[in-house]
């Protein structure tokens, strides 16, 4: 915990724009953590004995959940101790083990946990006094154990897993389907909260309060109605729930301080006569110049899908961008002829500026690699250009399928040219932001083999950049949504819509790679500096 604490410190000494980011978070910790408080202590303040039990098991499962899915695939996970750097030390593995735990709660996370939970505290103390609220404050700081221990162990598990090309595809995919869920549920949850019968959920709560998910935070309500003695057998239950997970971690803990990997596949033999410059060249781009321009697009495209950050970015757009359509265009009634080709539009200009918000730090995908580009003097505008067409290899196709599955689920195949022109303006327009904001806004990744490791306050620094390159995209790409509400549902407008949005988005990219480029060109060694993880 010292060591953490003095990394810290050291990680922020004489970095203004980190402390910046570090304040920025602890003021969304405190704004998102008051909030749990007061819906969580809400039946404490209302007196209501019947709400108390649902906040409790609902309001304790939605926070150990979060814990669990947030980090894989969102925020990440703060790795300022990466277990790895411990491998050749002499440091028994369980007290290895227990040392990251409690290093993990140093943080913001933790910290808002705390804060947001004790509105459970102050319900127990409201409805049932001083022993129910000393008995919920013990398990609020269980279920805290429990959600860190659940993050650690199943980030350290998926981690461990991508390093085997054999299952890498198979969890990626399983990633990008929690983070498509998240906005479904959502959805789903609002509107049955609208018109819920809470009463009916009293059976069920009470259930989900003799799992793991919420047993640490429905103790004290417990003692508020008189079963004392279930008090015990909860915090065994939270108990053995977190062993086995500190066992999980262990194990897998383990895998990654030696660097295990799978041997994959055997390489596949090379013709003869085939050469050297040939081999760097993906067989499924026959067209690609063989020059420096070429070189670099089929480097990209092979990163992009052998990488395990980027490739889980790909996946999980493709889900999103087909799941969040429907549903947001159902919700609007969608299937029942209320929705427009204005608000598919606008639906489209979502998706088309969130395919490209994956390149708002593609610098720190190098690291210090990107120190060869330097040294070979690369020209900043063909490097973007050359980015940005591998990129769009995997994308372009993506979007494509994205409008046709869109069109053919909405029984609406003649808004298939809205659809198309709305994404190509978007996701040029997305390109175009971001390609700025990847250069003055770049950030360093940590050299580990857990893809969701992220440094302390990258978290606030990949949201941030997250959500100014969605607002700036969705700015720069509004006019094509203008012109489809002034045309309505012109037919000559449905079918222009398309070569209009796609030559906008095209011409919005090339602006982009040309400025920015002429920015890149003198600001390479800041660039490098910026990507480059700290020794």
């Amino acid at each position: 915990m010292r060591l953490k604490l003095r990394v810290m410190a050291n990680n922020m000494r004489g970095k203004a724009w980190r402390i910046v980011l570090f304040l920025l978070g602890v003021v969304f910790g405190l704004w998102w953590s008051v909030t749990g408080l007061l819906l969580l202590a809400g039946p404490g303040f209302t007196g209501s004995l019947e709400a108390a039990p649902l906040a409790a098991a609902l309001g304790g499962s939605v926070f150990v959940v979060g814990w669990v899915l947030l980090p894989l695939v969102l925020f990440g996970v703060d790795e300022t101790l990466d277990p790895a750097r411990f491998a050749l030390l002499p440091v028994r593995r369980r007290t290895l083990v227990t040392g990251l735990l409690a290093a993990a709660m140093i943080g913001i996370p933790a910290f808002a946990t705390v804060v947001a939970t004790s509105g459970l505290v102050i319900t127990a103390g409201m409805l049932g006094g001083w022993g129910a609220a000393a008995t919920q404050l013990v398990g609020t700081v269980a279920g805290l154990v429990l959600c860190v221990a659940a993050s650690r162990a199943v980030t350290s598990a998926f981690a461990t897993m991508l390093r085997s090309r054999r299952v890498r595809d198979l969890a990626a995919i399983l990633l990008a389907c929690l983070a498509a869920l998240i906005g479904p549920v959502q959805i789903g949850v609002m509107a049955l909260a609208e018109n819920a019968d809470w009463e009916r959920l009293v059976g069920p709560a009470r259930v989900l309060g003799w799992t793991p998910l919420a047993a640490p935070y429905t103790m004290g309500i417990d003692v508020v109605e008189g079963r004392a003695w279930a008090v015990p057998l909860k915090l065994l239950i939270t108990a053995a729930a977190v062993a086995l997970l500190l066992r999980w971690w262990s194990r897998t803990l383990e895998s990654a301080m030696l660097g295990a990997e799978s041997a994959g596949p055997a390489k596949v033999a090379v013709p003869a006569g085939t050469s050297a410059v040939a081999q760097l060249f993906p067989r499924s781009m026959p067209w690609l110049p063989r020059n420096r321009y070429g070189a670099l697009v089929a480097r990209e495209a092979r990163y992009w899908w052998r990488d395990a950050r980027r490739r889980a970015g790909l996946i999980t757009f493709a889900v999103i961008g087909v799941v969040m359509p429907v549903m947001i265009n159902v919700g609007s009634g969608g299937l029942s002829g209320a929705a427009s080709p204005v608000v598919i539009s606008l639906t489209m200009l979502f998706v088309g500026v969130l395919a490209a918000a994956t390149l708002a730090n593609q610098f720190g995908y190098d690291g210090s690699a990107y120190a060869a580009n330097v040294v070979a003097g690369v020209p900043g505008a063909v490097e973007l250009r050359a980015r940005l067409m591998a990129f769009s290899t995997y994308i372009g196709p993506l979007l494509i399928v994205i409008a046709a599955v869109v069109a053919a689920f909405l029984r609406e195949p003649s808004w298939i040219g809205v659809m198309i022109g709305s994404l190509g303006a978007a996701y040029g327009s997305g390109l175009a932001v971001n390609l700025l904001l990847s250069l003055h806004g770049a950030y360093a990744l940590p050299e580990t083999s857990n893809p969701f490791a992220i440094n302390t306050g990258s978290g606030v620094a990949k949201s941030l950049l997250g959500i100014v390159g969605l607002i700036g995209a969705s700015a720069v790409a509004i006019p094509v949504v203008v012109a489809t509400a002034l045309a309505g549902d012109a037919p000559v407008w449905l079918w222009l819509a398309a070569p209009a949005g796609v030559a906008y988005g095209a011409g919005a990219a090339w602006l982009g790679t040309y400025m920015v480029g002429d920015m890149l060109d003198r600001q390479m060694p800041e660039l490098l500096q910026a990507v480059t993880p700290e020794r």
